[in-house]
């Protein structure tokens, strides 16, 4: 029976000897969790209809969402700001204009890769950003001091996904003794890594966006909910990239477009959040709507191990006493489900061009071909070179799928240790580079002294942010560049990001392979495509099994250097930002200063003939 709007707030609970009021969901059995978390938001904001359709599941019938916070970068957060901006120029108390719900935006997509391999490279690109980016800083700046509900995180800081997950995050909230579960829009279309930890989220158009942060609904079709059945675990010597790279596969098979998938089974318990959030993250590659994970003591854990305790008690209690913590014994309803075993997985690559054409990595060299005549080229270090087609031009670990999951950056450190130790080097042509997600990758391994051998293989931190993963991967070498210019060699990126279109890397690489951070290491030290990772050797009879890190070493090294105080430390200030962000000079005030001159911030032309 559907709970009558108006006894929705009689349910009670008492956590930590304080009464908290919820919404009870009944009757819910069979419904997908993340068809729950609609409902009860349904519900909550006083649509019978709708959580009538959701609870009958009326696919395509049309339901209102409210999102309980907007994620932003950037790129489309600047001008869903500039609008507010502009709005408060045409009201009689521009007080009144502010976000309704509140609004994380993460500044994260600006920074390029212009240098790379030293230890000076990181200060040299942020130093570069600000100097790109001052205008638009400087107004993000102003609305961070002059918006109410809008918090900004400063540049230097780490990628939006990741911060969410580590950090904003609380899966369930607590406004005025009433909780409810933790859902959001973003304006990125990877915003469903936050599925991972159980949150119901996903990419929008910055006009969506701005109508949830003005408190407007997000209107949907009742979604169709594919179920992924996880059994088995997988083999030691893979990694959750090589999961996801053969999850996208798969569903691209399948045909999951507007759908949820929610994945389910024994299998989910091998799999810890980071892992679940590399999945969730390619959500919008596999063409869903959303890759969600329910709540279970994986997600308890990782709260508790990332510093948040109190909102770890909430969410334990609340989802287990309203049907939205995960139990194996339910009888779900999906509308298709679809097996998955785990041991199946193996070491995979994606590419050339799209995310969802894996290729095994035993077949990879396979697949290669030479069309182009070589040419011969000096570097800027003095170096020789014949370049051939399918060289590795970049290798980059990058993303927020991958850097956000330690046992994949711990893997690739590892691995870069052992390599150095055996003398292998990285080819002289290719531009590496680590962009974290978070700073918190950089405390951990520094602690484990792994910092030194990635850096002698060339992968200095060169920023906290998306990179070359959306394409700020910055120069090549120039004469690469040059030989490009003239010439049709087939040159390739390796990267542990999730798209790999044609030409979205870079102008001059046709190529585009994504893969884990490990793997992204070994094929920078090949320098080629053209080689089977799997049984030839890199160089001076060392093959790549002979420095592949085991399982069991790196979870040694995740519980001996990855601590709670991490995150702590980390987050501890996040909005206040560096000393670039600090010598900004903004002042606080309800209009902004609009510069007349201005070609970038200027007021929208909405109001002007009214």
């Amino acid at each position: 029976m559907l709970i009558e709007v108006e006894e929705i707030m009689k349910a009670k609970l008492t956590i930590n000897n304080r009464e908290y009021a919820y919404c009870p969901l009944e009757g819910v059995e069979s419904l997908p969790y993340s068809l729950r978390i609609l409902y009860e938001n349904a519900l909550l904001k006083g649509h019978a209809a709708y959580a009538e359709a959701l609870l009958q599941r009326k696919v395509g019938s049309e339901i209102a969402f409210h999102p309980a916070r907007v994620l932003m970068q950037d790129f489309t957060g600047v001008p869903a700001i500039v609008d507010l901006a502009t709005m408060r120029e045409y009201v009689k108390d521009p007080t009144l204009i502010n976000p309704h719900i509140p609004v994380d935006l993460i500044v994260d997509h600006s920074v390029q890769v212009d240098y790379w391999g030293t230890q000076e490279s990181l200060a040299q690109n942020v130093a570069k950003e600000y100097q790109r980016n001052t205008e638009r800083y400087t107004f993000l700046k102003w609305a961070q001091k002059s918006f109410s509900n809008l918090k900004v995180v400063p540049p230097n800081s780490g990628i939006c996904h990741q911060v969410n997950l580590e950090y904003l995050a609380q899966v369930v909230r607590e406004e005025e003794g009433l909780l409810f579960s933790d859902t959001l829009v973003g304006t990125d279309s990877h915003t469903p890594m936050i599925n991972g930890l159980g949150i119901l989220g996903w990419g929008v158009g910055g006009i969506e966006a701005e109508a949830a942060m003005l408190g407007q609904p997000y209107f949907m079709g009742v979604p169709r909910v594919v179920g992924v059945h996880l059994t088995g675990e997988m083999d030691d010597v893979c990694t959750a990239t090589d999961l996801v790279l053969t999850i996208t596969h798969l569903l691209r098979k399948v045909g999951v477009v507007e759908a949820f998938v929610e994945y389910f089974g024994p299998g989910l318990a091998s799999l810890a959040i980071p892992d679940r959030a590399t999945i969730a993250n390619m959500s919008v590659e596999c063409g869903s709507t959303v890759g969600f994970f329910p709540v279970d003591e994986r997600t308890l854990e990782y709260l508790y191990f990332t510093g948040r305790e109190e909102e770890a008690l909430l969410t334990e209690h609340y989802t287990k006493a309203n049907h939205l913590f995960y139990s194996p014994s339910e009888k779900i309803v999906y509308d298709e489900v679809i097996e998955l075993d785990l041991a199946s997985i193996v070491p995979s690559i994606a590419g050339p061009r799209r995310p969802q054409d894996r290729i095994v990595l035993s077949g990879a060299k396979e697949t290669m071909r030479q069309v182009n005549a070589p040419t011969a080229v000096e570097l800027v270090d003095g170096t020789e070179v014949t370049l051939k087609d399918n060289m590795v031009a970049i290798a980059a670990i990058t993303s927020c799928t991958n850097t956000s999951n330690p046992s994949v950056i711990f893997g690739a450190a590892l691995l870069a240790r052992n390599a150095v130790e055996k003398g292998l080097k990285v080819s002289p042509w290719v531009k590496t580079s680590l962009a974290p997600g978070s700073k918190v990758v950089r405390n951990y391994l520094e602690k484990a002294d792994l910092i030194e051998p990635l850096e002698a293989l060339g992968f200095n931190i060169v920023a906290y942010g998306c990179t070359t993963c959306i394409g700020n991967s910055g120069p090549l070498d120039p004469a690469i560049e040059r030989a490009q210019e003239n010439g049709e060699l087939n040159l390739v990126s390796v990267l542990s990001g999730n798209r790999n279109f044609e030409g979205r890397i870079h102008k001059n690489v046709k190529s585009s392979y994504l893969m884990s951070p490990p793997l992204v290491v070994a094929y920078a030290i090949a320098g080629t495509m053209e080689i089977d990772l799997t049984s030839e050797p890199l160089g001076a009879g060392v093959y790549l099994k002979d420095i592949w890190p085991t399982k069991d070493e790196i979870a040694q090294h995740i519980a001996l250097y990855l601590k709670e105080e991490d995150f702590k430390e980390t987050y501890q200030a996040i909005f206040e930002g560096d000393e670039n962000w600090k010598a900004l000079e903004v002042s606080q005030s309800e209009l902004y200063p609009w510069d007349s001159a201005s070609t970038y911030i200027a007021k929208a032309p909405f109001f002007e003939d009214l």
